[in-house]
């Protein structure tokens, strides 16, 4: 007996939809007309139903990882064009061989993390969660597999096809339509924001997570920046306090760290706040 028959005396949704595929076949019946509300593809596509499907991206994946217990994660963005090693001499440019040293950090980062989350809580927090790619996000889910954890995926339905990487825990592989509702899964329940070098997307990423952070809409967590060279390289953090379009205190909301036990390390001793601002309690506003 399901949770929905038991609060309610109400036939189930369930059966009228497998009753709805045996009703006799008459040009009534064929009518598009005629189908379920919620089991008709072409009606839930429609551009007036689109709060509808965000709602839906939203509940989905709450609800499958709260079954699953999951109470708390460690987010891991990161470029999916970086190479594993063994494939690095192949990479198109001297700066992704370089970067193949990434994917293997990423890939211990996220061995230590589930090894210790298994030790201490049985899994049910600091679970790794990537966008489910390949590239560092291979690498998260990889490195959580090899410590014999769970790992969660949120991919996105992109123009070129694009499956989840074979490490994320398929009762944990998620897929978007929706960029704002996937970002919102990735900081609802993170504990610790991990983020390695990568391209629009990971600097999407990265600078949403810190806005976040820094307007006082998601509490300060450990912000670390894997690769201080390439960080440095790609913005000048300093030249945005010269300006005046950030503060001092902007730049202590995250800090650079060169491999996996460093991350750990400050994940264990992170500052305490500062301003008022990073005070405020809470994850990220729903």
């Amino acid at each position: 007996m399901t949770q929905e028959s038991r609060n309610h005396p109400l036939r189930e949704a369930r059966e009228d939809r497998q009753t709805a595929r045996t009703v006799p076949d008459t040009p009534q019946t064929r009518s598009p007309a005629y189908r379920l509300a919620f089991t008709d593809d072409d009606f839930l596509c429609r551009d007036e139903l689109r709060p509808v499907r965000l709602q839906l991206e939203l509940m989905k994946a709450t609800q499958v990882m709260d079954a699953a217990d999951v109470d708390s994660t460690v987010v891991m963005f990161g470029g999916a064009r970086v190479p594993r090693p063994e494939n690095a001499a192949r990479a198109r440019t001297e700066t992704l061989r370089e970067l193949a040293g990434q994917y293997e950090e990423a890939r211990r980062f996220a061995r230590l993390v589930t090894e210790r989350s298994l030790a201490e809580t049985g899994g049910r927090e600091n679970v790794v969660v990537t966008g489910g790619g390949p590239g560092v996000m291979e690498a998260g889910n990889r490195g959580a597999a090899d410590a014999g954890g769970r790992s969660i995926g949120l991919n996105i339905v992109l123009p070129h096809e694009q499956a989840p990487n074979e490490f994320v825990t398929p009762e944990l592989s998620f897929n978007f339509h929706y960029f704002a509702i996937r970002k919102m899964h990735f900081l609802m329940r993170a504990a610790a924001v991990c983020v390695f070098p990568g391209g629009f997307g990971t600097l999407d990423e990265l600078f949403e997570a810190l806005t976040l952070i820094q307007t006082g809409r998601m509490k300060r967590v450990p912000f670390l920046l894997f690769g201080e060279a390439f960080w440095r390289s790609v913005v000048n953090w300093e030249a945005l306090e010269a300006a005046g379009t950030i503060g001092a205190d902007d730049l202590e909301l995250f800090r650079f760290v060169e491999t996996a036990e460093q991350a750990m390390g400050y994940m264990d001793d992170w500052p305490l706040p500062r301003t008022r601002r990073d005070a405020i309690p809470g994850r990220v506003e729903a």
